[in-house]
C-alpha cells in the first residue's frame, strides 16, 4: 500500500498571526514539502492543478520535474490532472516527458476540477465536464497506446496519422487514477479502462465514498478486469496531529473555523464526526484510518492533505514528522498485515512493465486484438 501527501497549493492567510505567503513562499513550501515526504519514507507526493487565485499549482509539470531531479524514491502524481479543460494531446506529451525524466516515477488522477469558471477560460463550457472528461480521456489513452493515431471527436480538431512524443517510458504509459467527490460517471469510466479509482474522501460522510467505491468495484468486475476486491482504490484524507490530541483541537481550530474550503459553516467537531477529518494524537488517526477499510474494503493508496488553510510551513514539516515516524509504519504493517493475497498492491512503474512484458509481447497482444 502506497501512503503519501496531497496538496491543493492554497495561498491562504495564517488566522493566528494576519500573514499571507507570497506565492513564491507557497511554491518553494510545496517543494520542501515533497523532498520532507521523501525523507520521512513516505511514497508519494501529488500536486493538484488549479488556474485561479488563491492557488498557485497551475503546472504540475513544471513542479514534479523539479522535485523529481530532487529525490530519488519518491512517486510524483498529480492530485487533479484537469481533463475537462486540458488538451489530451498535450497532457500524452508532456507527462511522458515527465515520465522519461522521472525514470517512471510518475502516475495521474484525472479530474474535472472544483472551479466552474476554469471552463470558458479555456474556450470549454462547463455544461459538457462529463462528455469532455469521457472524449479527452479516451484520445489520451489510445495516445498513449498506439504509434500512429487517427481520431475524430466532438470537442477539438480530428487528427491524421498522429504521433505523441516522447512515446511512454518502456512502452508503459502513466498509470492512471480518475478521482471524483460526487459523480458516478467518473466511477464508470475508471472501471470501464481498469483504471484507478480514487475517492477524495474529505468533505462527505463515509456512506457516499462507500457507495462510490461500491459502484467502482462491481463495475470494474463487470469489465472482467478481475474480481471487485481487486480493483484498484486509493483515498484522500485530512488529519491534523499533535501527541496532545486536546493540543491539536486547540490549535487545529482557528485554521478550520477560517479554511477558505469549509471555515463558517460546521462545527470543528461536527465536521470530524461527519466526515474523514481527524484531528487528535497519532494513535487517532491511526484507528480512524484503519477504520476505512471497512467501509471500502482493502485499497491501495492514501493521501492526506496537511498543508492547508494557512497552515504554517514549520507546522506542516511537523505534521510529516508525525505522519512517517509514528502514524505511517503502523498502518503500512497493519493494512498489509489484512490484504489477503490476492488482492493487488499498488502499480508502480517497475510492476507495469512486468506485466506488459517484452516490446514484442506487447506487439503480439495489440496484433491480436
Amino acid at each position: 500500500m502506497q501512503f503519501g501527501v496531497f496538496t491543493v497549493g492554497d495561498v491562504t492567510v495564517d488566522p493566528t498571526t494576519g500573514r499571507e505567503p507570497t506565492e513564491h513562499e507557497r511554491i518553494k513550501a510545496m517543494v520542501t514539502i515533497a523532498l520532507k515526504a521523501e525523507e520521512v519514507g513516505l511514497d508519494v507526493f501529488a500536486t493538484g492543478e488549479h488556474h485561479n487565485p488563491p492557488f498557485v499549482p497551475s503546472s504540475p509539470t513544471t513542479m514534479l520535474g523539479f522535485v523529481a531531479a530532487r529525490t530519488e524514491r519518491l512517486l510524483l502524481s498529480t492530485a487533479t490532472t484537469l481533463i475537462t479543460t486540458n488538451d489530451p494531446v498535450k497532457i500524452a506529451e508532456e507527462y511522458a516527458m515527465l515520465q522519461h525524466l522521472a525514470d517512471g516515477r510518475v502516475d495521474l488522477m484525472m479530474g474535472r476540477g472544483n472551479t466552474g469558471p476554469v471552463y470558458p477560460w479555456f474556450g470549454q463550457d462547463i455544461r459538457n465536464g462529463i462528455p469532455l472528461a469521457i472524449e479527452n480521456y479516451d484520445l489520451l489513452h489510445r495516445l498513449w497506446r498506439e504509434d500512429v493515431v487517427d481520431w475524430k471527436g466532438r470537442f477539438r480538431t480530428p487528427l491524421q496519422s498522429f504521433t505523441s512524443t516522447p512515446r511512454p517510458l518502456d512502452g508503459v504509459p502513466p498509470f492512471v487514477w480518475h478521482g471524483s467527490i460526487r459523480s458516478p460517471e467518473i466511477a464508470e469510466q475508471a472501471a470501464y479502462y481498469g483504471d484507478g479509482f480514487f475517492a477524495n474522501h474529505i468533505f462527505w460522510p463515509k456512506e457516499h465514498t462507500q457507495r462510490m467505491v461500491g459502484l467502482y468495484r462491481q463495475r470494474f468486475a463487470h469489465y472482467g478486469h478481475g474480481s471487485a476486491d481487486q480493483a484498484i482504490v486509493g483515498l484522500g484524507g485530512q488529519v491534523f496531529m499533535r501527541r496532545n490530541s486536546q493540543d491539536a483541537v486547540r490549535e487545529f481550530r482557528p485554521y478550520f473555523d477560517n479554511a477558505p474550503v469549509y471555515g463558517h459553516g460546521p462545527s470543528l467537531e461536527e465536521f470530524t464526526a461527519q466526515t474523514p477529518l481527524t484531528v487528535g494524537s497519532p494513535q487517532q488517526v491511526i484507528d480512524r484510518t484503519l477504520g476505512f477499510r471497512d467501509y471500502v474494503g482493502d485499497y491501495q493508496r492514501q493521501l492526506f492533505l496537511m498543508d492547508h488553510a494557512g497552515l504554517p510551513l514549520k507546522t506542516v514539516l511537523e505534521q510529516l514528522d508525525l505522519l512517517g515516524e509514528e502514524v505511517v509504519p503502523v498502518l503500512r504493517k497493519e493494512f498489509e498485515s489484512l490484504r489477503p493475497a490476492h488482492v493487488p498492491a499498488a502499480p508502480t512503474h517497475a510492476s507495469l512493465r512486468d506485466a506488459a512484458g517484452t516490446p514484442a509481447d506487447r506487439a503480439g497482444a495489440e496484433a491480436g486484438r
